[in-house]
């Protein structure tokens, strides 16, 4: 790695390189994980890069083919298992400045890969009435390439599935990595190489996105007395097709209660709830659909948005998917959690009446190949790593499936596998393997063995590791 010359090559391409700032743009929230925090702590790039425009990219992957330099593609840095790493060092490539978004039409939008998407849906409610069909719980901060490259699903995953799933993308502009950097337009089939890979083989830097219909989401919370009724009425609700909803999440007692502290003046600590987000028109009906079903209505955003104080209540997606996590963490740092999928109700059951309060449930419905799923986003009570594989074999045995968030590589996460169509294109189109080091592990041991139960380790951390001790 030749860092001079790869400085110097960069022209007037904006740098840093102070330790602190590189440090902290060497992060995302992969402290999630007690057992990545052991293993990710002392990881930090050498500089950081900021690139302002297409041809921007292409200079600074030029420079890094021909001075060897690692590229670690970074968004807002809000993934949660180490995506945006530097396991091997070298430059951070901070796409904060490819920001814009370039055309709107009444279908769907393109953007720079570095827009924040709630300032995309700004932009397109105001010139067609439409926005983003899911976006992650950091809606606020999160950009599209990042997103994509790191994200699976999120708020209004309940009616359009998840970002793999055909149609949720509908084209992406990368660059790659070689010695005259290629500028690709990627669509159809080949979309699935890029998405979700963290930028292993191609930096996203335009993202080509669907719109639906804007609404001004109600935000409802429902409770209930036991856990599992909530989740009954959940499964229910997801499947009613006039009833419009953007979000539907069950979380177990005493999870809101306890960490949901701008919402506890309408809780009780063992209430379970139902957070949910409903079209304006669809509210009457999820009102009497709730008094169907038992449910008590605790909140309503259109009759009032204020906590007793009179301060405006946070928006209720900031209180779900991985920001639920979040919320838990800020009053107990010893938890961490898990990312799991019930195939149905008896699953989540047995699960939940084995574990207990040990791992209390937070689970998001989500539409999987047209069915209705518990997509779990549960707290676990941390007490060590040999417990928390022992909980991940829990589920497994009993059919349940486990995307490990303890881990930072594209394959251990949930895939168990090779995603052969990605290595494939990471070969062409990054033959030196300078993107994103150490998270592909079909790039570096391709002789891995997947059922070994050996946890997979990058070299380069280890080097790293000597280099700050």
């Amino acid at each position: 790695m030749d860092l001079t010359g790869f400085r110097a090559a960069l022209g007037d391409i904006p740098i840093e390189d102070h330790p602190k700032l590189v440090q902290q743009k060497s992060r995302d929230h992969y402290w999630y994980s007690p057992i990545l925090k052991a293993q990710l702590d002392q990881v930090t790039a050498d500089l950081v890069v900021m690139p302002r425009s297409v041809e921007d990219v292409v200079t600074v992957l030029a420079a890094a083919y021909k001075f060897d330099v690692p590229i670690t593609p970074r968004g807002a840095g809000t993934g949660n298992y180490g995506q945006a790493m530097p396991l091997a060092g070298g430059a951070m490539l901070d796409l904060k400045n490819m920001d814009k978004v370039l055309e709107i039409k009444p279908d769907r939008v393109r953007a720079e890969a570095g827009a924040i998407m709630v300032k995309m849906d700004e932009e397109t409610k105001a010139a067609v009435g439409a926005e983003l069909r899911f976006h992650p719980s950091t809606y606020r901060m999160a950009t599209i390439g990042g997103f994509i490259a790191g994200g699976s699903g999120g708020i209004g995953s309940v009616r359009w599935g998840g970002l793999r799933n055909l149609g949720n993308i509908l084209g992406l502009k990368i660059v790659t990595c070689e010695e005259t950097p290629r500028v690709l337009d990627i669509a159809g089939a080949d979309i699935m190489k890029l998405a979700h890979a963290y930028g292993t083989n191609g930096i996203i830097v335009e993202a080509e996105m669907p719109l639906a219909p804007a609404y001004d989401w109600v935000e409802v919370v429902v409770g209930f007395d036991e856990f599992l009724d909530s989740c009954r009425y959940a499964e229910a609700l997801a499947g009613q097709d006039g009833i419009l909803l953007k979000e539907i999440s069950p979380v177990a007692a005493p999870v809101p209660y306890d960490y949901f502290g701008r919402y506890r003046d309408f809780l009780r600590q063992d209430q379970s709830v139902v957070l949910i987000m409903v079209a304006p028109n669809s509210v009457d009906a999820l009102t009497l659909f709730t008094s169907h079903h038992g449910g008590e209505i605790l909140h309503r955003s259109d009759v009032n948005d204020l906590d007793a104080a009179g301060r405006k209540l946070p928006p209720i997606y900031e209180f779900t998917w991985n920001h639920t996590t979040l919320r838990g963490l800020k009053i107990d740092s010893t938890i961490t959690y898990l990312q799991t999928q019930y195939p149905t109700l008896e699953h989540l059951e047995k699960i939940h009446r084995m574990l207990g309060d040990e791992m209390p449930m937070h689970i998001e419905m989500t539409r999987f190949d047209g069915r209705i799923v518990f997509s779990g986003l549960p707290i676990v009570r941390y007490t060590g790593e040999e417990r928390l594989e022992e909980i991940i074999r829990l589920h497994e045995e009993n059919g349940c499936l486990v995307f490990n968030p303890h881990r930072y590589t594209l394959e251990e996460g949930g895939m168990k596998q090779t995603d052969r169509a990605q290595l494939a294109f990471k070969k062409e189109a990054d033959p030196k393997g300078l993107l994103n080091p150490g998270k592909m592990i079909a790039w570096d041991d391709p002789d891995f063995d997947f059922d070994s139960g050996r946890v997979w380790l990058f070299a380069g951390l280890a080097e790293q590791a000597r280099g700050a001790a």
